[in-house]
């Protein structure tokens, strides 16, 4: 098993996933003093972070190594550890960048258009990143994620919704833009059978006559209406039901 020097306590640790203690589980990054030991090779962890995204971009969660990051940066995999300890930090510190794009909308607004606001760009940054969609079971204790959920929560306390209705209205929406985060983004992997290509998508069901109301609805048509629209349609029912809160 490979082994490397401890930056913080000169002493070599094991890169094995199964010695990763509880301070190397996901979110530790958060809990520990981020400031690095001593600069080293002129590195920044701002840089492994940029280059790890975009190897996450490329290849995705399973395709991100600190060997490859390392690569990107033209270093040794060595040197990436002066700045982090695993694996595990750079996922969290990639993450969390992910929300430092979402912008936050002027406070001085509409609640209701602060909230649509923040959640429609939220949704945006996280289909630019698909990988993104894969680490949302982590702690989300970045200063990004923590301040965007702020933002949130205080918009719907200026509703003037307080206490447990508050949690689980922010629970339901934040649940609604990873919901339809991760749907989108997985509908390129989903792959098409090669025996139904060029059939019409009504052809996929034998026995419509079962399902009445998909019918109705447009479930089986050829042209499906645009997942952009779904989902303001949705946020819109679910912030309907937030108000009624009040």
């Amino acid at each position: 098993m490979a082994r490397r020097a401890d930056p913080a306590r000169g002493r070599p640790v094991s890169d094995g996933a199964a010695s990763i203690s509880a301070t190397h589980a996901p979110g530790g990054v958060w809990l520990r003093d981020l400031a690095p030991t001593r600069p080293r090779r002129n590195l920044t962890r701002e840089e492994i972070v940029t280059q790890a995204i975009a190897l996450l971009d490329d290849h995705g969660v399973q395709g991100l190594t600190m060997r490859a990051v390392a690569e990107r940066l033209g270093v040794t995999s060595a040197a990436l550890y002066w700045h982090v300890q695993t694996k595990e930090d750079v996922l969290d510190l990639a993450f969390d960048q992910v929300f430092a794009s979402v912008e936050l909308p002027p406070r001085d607004g509409p609640w209701r258009l602060q909230v649509r606001t923040l959640l429609s760009r939220w949704r945006a940054a996280m289909l630019a990143h698909p990988w993104s969609t894969a680490l949302v079971n982590r702690p989300m204790l970045g200063p990004h994620v923590l301040e965007r959920t702020e933002y949130l929560h205080a918009a719907l306390a200026r509703a003037g919704l307080t206490g447990t209705e508050l949690v689980a209205a922010a629970r339901v929406l934040a649940n609604f833009v990873i919901g339809n985060a991760v749907v989108e983004s997985s509908r390129p992997l989903l792959g098409a059978d090669p025996d139904r290509e060029g059939l019409p998508p009504q052809a996929h069901v034998a026995d419509q006559g079962r399902y009445p109301t998909l019918v109705q609805v447009g479930h089986f048509a050829q042209e499906e209406v645009h997942p952009d629209r779904i989902f303001e349609l949705g946020l819109d029912m679910a912030l309907t039901g937030v108000a009624a809160r009040r």
